[in-house]
């Protein structure tokens, strides 16, 4: 797998972009803000893999604006094949871009419509690349984590994209519109820290982890 991250935004989310460098289908992950950047990594992407990257989905951990602002612009860039896809308990968040961002005085207007609403277990394929839906609700109603399997070509160990649920050494706040903490903490402990310690962590903001790390140093899951 091919995977570029593209820190975005005033709120410096960690946009990814993932390919399947056998067939150049591609996912760009929580395209928080700043497309023209994005759209630079892409080319630099297809120049490394040497061939065209087809963006199947646009998708979203989550619904806050710093996580869906560049999903427009990259729409309008990328075209119909580029899947605008969130879950659906989010979408009530998704829609209310233009409210979000007025609340810091940013400039984003009303978002595209939601095309794919995921859910909990569904797979996600991109060429030779599978990764599966994992419902966390908690920062936000519809928040996911994607979980990438193990590249079984290569041995590479398993990733869990965790957007603003689980960080190194923190975890998503609960204090934003349809938040839940108790039940942030259950999911954190019953669907995502049941993976293997080895499992890569790559969430939304900052630096990557390990599910190992988190079980023996998180302080908020002592």
């Amino acid at each position: 797998m091919l995977e570029r991250k593209v820190v975005v935004g005033p709120f410096q989310c960690n946009c990814r972009i993932l390919v399947c460098p056998n067939t150049g289908h591609a996912m760009v992950l929580d395209p928080g803000d700043e497309s023209q950047k994005i759209l630079r990594e892409i080319e630099k992407a297809e120049a490394d893999l040497k061939k065209k990257i087809q963006v199947k989905y646009l998708m979203h951990t989550h619904g806050h604006l710093d996580h869906i602002a560049a999903t427009k612009d990259l729409k309008a860039k990328l075209g119909a094949e580029a899947v605008i896809a969130i879950h659906g308990d989010d979408e009530p968040l998704y829609q209310q871009l233009k409210m979000q961002a007025g609340l810091f005085g940013l400039p984003y207007g009303d978002p595209d419509p939601i095309e794919k609403r995921i859910e909990h277990e569904e797979r996600i394929t991109l060429g030779d690349l599978k990764l599966d839906v994992v419902h966390t609700p908690g920062h936000s109603p519809g928040s996911v984590c994607l979980r990438l399997h193990q590249d079984s070509a290569t041995g590479a160990s398993e990733k869990l994209y965790t957007g603003d649920t689980l960080f190194y050494l923190s975890v998503g706040r609960t204090d934003l519109w349809g938040a839940d903490g108790d039940l942030m903490f259950k999911m954190i402990r019953s669907r995502i820290l049941t993976l293997d310690g080895d499992t890569k962590v790559c969430p939304g903001h900052g630096p990557d982890s390990t599910i190992g790390t988190e079980k023996k140093q998180n302080p908020f899951l002592s």
